[in-house]
């Protein structure tokens, strides 16, 4: 395969849409705290399209206390909305999240903010 052949993602069952799509929807969910996206903070563990089609978000937050937790899930379903039918949050905490899960373009999104990280 050459350098310039592009494979598109596949979509998600039923037309819905492929995990890279729904990756992209979610940098639109900003942690209300921080400032920084759920994808690029290192909030988001994993997803999987389950066998009824429903879209399972394996999803932790800075902290078991945060109290913006329904904050957070209502930007994902307004942004999941026009692209998947059914979803749900499977809140994970373990392990715990740290700032190593922050990517380099989350870090970025920080020092801008003015975080010293």
């Amino acid at each position: 395969m050459s350098d310039s052949t592009e494979t598109a993602a596949p979509a998600g069952p039923q037309g819905q849409a492929s995990l890279e799509e729904i990756t992209d929807l979610l940098k639109n969910v900003i942690d209300p705290e921080l400032g920084v996206n759920i994808v690029d903070l290192g909030l988001l563990y994993g997803l999987e399209y389950q066998d009824d089609a429903s879209l399972r978000l394996d999803m932790t937050l800075t902290t078991a206390a945060c109290p913006l937790q329904d904050v957070i899930e209502e930007q994902v379903a307004q942004n999941l909305a026009p692209a998947v039918d059914e979803w749900h949050v499977n809140w994970i905490w373990m392990p715990p999240w740290g700032p190593e899960r922050i990517t380099e373009d989350g870090r970025d999104q920080m020092r801008a903010l003015g975080f010293n990280i």
